[in-house]
């Protein structure tokens, strides 16, 4: 009687996301969902208590998944796709939840959540990455371009648009495996730094410097980004893929000025960015299991905090459908290559990073979060063409 009150309980709190109908099923009874020819099939083998769902929709649900209490009858990107447009009707407690939200933005405990991510070991992504080790958007130029084609697009591209020449100084912050100074070494003769807090990156990136014999012209540091402007160090050009998500939103003003104070006058700043329409805190359960302390950043506030710093903005432009074919394209591989994940880790790691990667896919294609490149420049720059000539 008490499993049957929760069933109920369950499919009223699930009965306003009805923009997709699709069919909910227990073990003895089925429910539909909306109206019309139903998506999808969630099997849940249990029912998840209603205070659960109240405290976190995302929680709830995703732990239900890594836990194989929860399974989707078809394909599991195109559930989610049809569900999680409809994410602003999730719950979330969030004073019981402050905690997780937000995290310290202090060194240590960032350099921590940094590491719980990217020092996963490099063997376990290179399962499902391309060649190249790029661990971001890809740019798809041509609709039958590779993931490591649109990885290559994606790099030439943000080279283009820095306007390089030989001899620049180049810095990289967040710099991952280092496949970007790689390319701007060979192609422009550039001399590039790259930082992270990554150990695992730190070292797979300088046995790349040495296996390309680039090392006169570049290095690679384990470094906070809030210890570069006592480095002593300026720049020519600036660019930065995938990391302000992890600074903090306390701390995007500290972020845009240690880049102003490392780039020199008139000096170019790329920024590459998951972004969002509005503030918004942050996902629980990506929080909880895949991205400690991370924070998706609004487009206005960073433009803001860079006119603040004397930024001049150039260009601003959003990829949000080329992060959803990229995340299909690691999805594909990483289910590709199973096996080998549950061998390194276990069963519930594998649904945990199968969901995650299913789930970002899709909430790129439904407009929850998007993917922008801004161009700016320190102070006014005269010397850039006067159109997009990229």
């Amino acid at each position: 009687m008490f499993e049957a009150l929760e069933e109920k309980e369950m499919v009223q709190f699930l009965g306003k996301f009805s923009d997709h109908p699709f069919l909910v099923k227990f073990v003895e009874h089925e429910y539909p969902i909306g109206e019309g020819e139903p998506a999808f099939r969630v099997i849940f083998k249990k029912a998840i208590p209603l205070t659960k769902l109240l405290s976190s929709t995302s929680l709830a649900l995703g732990e239900a998944y890594m836990d194989g209490d929860l399974e989707i009858d078809g394909d599991l990107y195109e559930a989610l796709d049809h569900f999680l447009g409809q994410m602003d009707r999730f719950s979330a407690d969030t004073k019981a939840l402050k905690k997780l939200i937000h995290t310290s933005t202090s060194k240590k405990n960032q350099e921590r959540e940094v590491s719980s991510h990217y020092d996963i070991g490099n063997d376990f992504y290179r399962l499902w990455l391309d060649e190249t080790l790029s661990y971001s958007c890809g740019y798809f130029k041509n609709p039958e371009d590779t993931l490591y084609q649109a990885q290559v697009n994606k790099v030439d591209y943000i080279l283009e648009k820095l306007c390089l020449k030989e001899g620049m100084t180049l810095l990289d912050i967040g710099c991952g495996w280092g496949f970007l100074l790689i390319e701007a070494a060979k192609k422009y003769r550039i001399r590039g730094t790259g930082i992270t807090l990554s150990k695992e990156q730190y070292q797979e990136f300088q046995r790349r410097i040495e296996a390309e014999n680039l090392q006169d012209y570049l290095e690679v540091k384990l470094m906070d980004y809030r210890d570069l402007p006592k480095s002593g160090r300026v720049f020519d050009r600036v660019v930065s893929v995938g990391m302000v998500e992890h600074v903090g939103r306390d701390n995007y003003p500290l972020f845009i000025h240690a880049v102003h104070q490392v780039l020199k006058e008139g000096g170019v700043f790329l920024l590459h960015f998951i972004s969002a329409r509005k503030e918004y805190p942050g996902d629980p359960w990506t929080k909880k299991y895949i991205f400690p302390g991370g924070m998706v950043p609004s487009l206005r506030e960073i433009i803001y905090f860079m006119g603040e710093d004397d930024f001049h903005v150039q260009d601003v432009e959003n990829l949000r459908l080329h992060y959803n074919r990229t995340l299909l394209c690691w999805e594909k591989n990483f289910r590709e290559h199973l096996p080998e994940v549950r061998k390194m880790f276990d069963e519930r790691f594998a649904r945990m990073w199968d969901l995650y990667l299913s789930a970002c896919a899709a909430t790129f294609h439904n407009g929850v979060i998007d993917l922008h490149q801004v161009l700016a420049t320190k102070g006014v720059n005269n010397e850039l063409p006067m159109v997009r000539w990229y």
